[in-house]
């Protein structure tokens, strides 16, 4: 009790502060499981909570906060830094299967700077310029190099044509089809298994807008997606939940929004409200940022001048 706390309460800290690493503690022995960094700073960790128990009676959950943040800056300090980019200016992160994700077009590497200068970011583009993709690899490769402890993606439930109340299942099993583009981006980045482990620890969560009202969100990369459907009053509730050490990335296309008629989108009128306040950036993508099948370009195309003959 002395060492791993009431109730095991210091064996909790560690499994929030290692989130790839499995503790089972039983009797007097305490096993790690996950990846050979992470299990080698954590049993510093544990070495370290040994040490202070011969110098005092017990180990606080303060004395374990301490400790995991003076060894994870050891482990830190001890190798290179891992730069948002390579040499190129492209790469972001590589998958679990060597595949190397990177940002492709203009757009894209203006969203990946902008993220690296900026606490909050706006990238607005028609559909195709992989916006949400790339703020997922952004996430991803944040939380392996410890920058956060989290990653929050989020998007409105808005019914696009569709009723909520006239599909089958529970609620999750509505909400569900709304996220699966972030459940699509994350798989192609984590395998399976860790995914799973991460989203059972809440290491990611991946919920609709509606979930954010009332939390602070803090040590996390948070993403609101489809951002164009969300209201002044939902993309007001979003950004003020914004907390220290946090980075946030909200995407959309203000040219498709769901929402009805008299409403407004909030990522319409954000851009006059945000726009001259330091720590948020606005990055807009065009047609040329466009990496799906050749016709997607044709049809934005096709569509702009179809609005511009009817605006005349």
């Amino acid at each position: 009790m002395a060492l791993f706390g009431l109730h095991d309460h210091n064996i909790i800290e560690l499994d929030k502060a290692f989130p790839e690493t499995k503790f089972n503690a039983r009797g007097n022995r305490v096993k790690l499981t996950g990846p050979t960094e992470e299990v080698e700073t954590a049993t510093k960790v544990i070495e370290g909570m040994l040490e202070l128990l011969d110098r005092k009676s017990k180990v606080a959950e303060g004395d374990v906060k301490t400790l995991v943040n003076l060894k994870s800056g050891e482990s830190t300090a001890s190798k290179p830094q891992i730069r948002t980019l390579d040499e190129t200016g492209d790469t972001i992160i590589h998958t679990h299967n060597g595949e190397t994700i990177t940002a492709k077009t203009p757009g894209q590497r203006r969203i990946v700077q902008s993220s690296s200068e900026n606490d909050i970011v706006f990238a607005i583009g028609p559909a195709g310029t992989g916006k949400t993709y790339t703020s997922v690899a952004l996430a991803v490769q944040a939380l392996k190099n410890r920058k956060v402890r989290k990653i929050i993606l989020a998007r409105p439930a808005v019914e696009a044509g569709e009723n909520l109340g006239f599909l089958p299942g529970d609620l999750k099993e509505k909400i569900d089809p709304y996220l699966r583009p972030l459940y699509d981006a994350l798989e192609d980045m984590i395998d399976r298994d860790r995914l799973e482990l991460h989203l059972t620890k809440n290491v990611i969560e991946i919920a609709p807008l509606a979930y954010m009202r009332g939390r602070t969100l803090n040590n996390a990369f948070v993403i609101l997606d489809e951002a164009q459907n969300a209201t002044n009053t939902q993309m007001k509730m979003f950004l003020t939940r914004i907390g220290f050490n946090s980075r946030a990335i909200i995407t959309g296309d203000i040219t498709q929004t769901d929402l009805p008629h008299r409403q407004q989108s909030g990522l319409i009128s954000i851009q006059k409200i945000l726009q001259e306040i330091n720590g948020i950036d606005f990055v807009y993508l065009g047609e040329e940022d466009v990496v799906r099948h050749k016709l997607v370009r044709d049809i934005i195309n096709a569509y702009e001048k179809f609005e511009e003959k009817k605006n005349k």
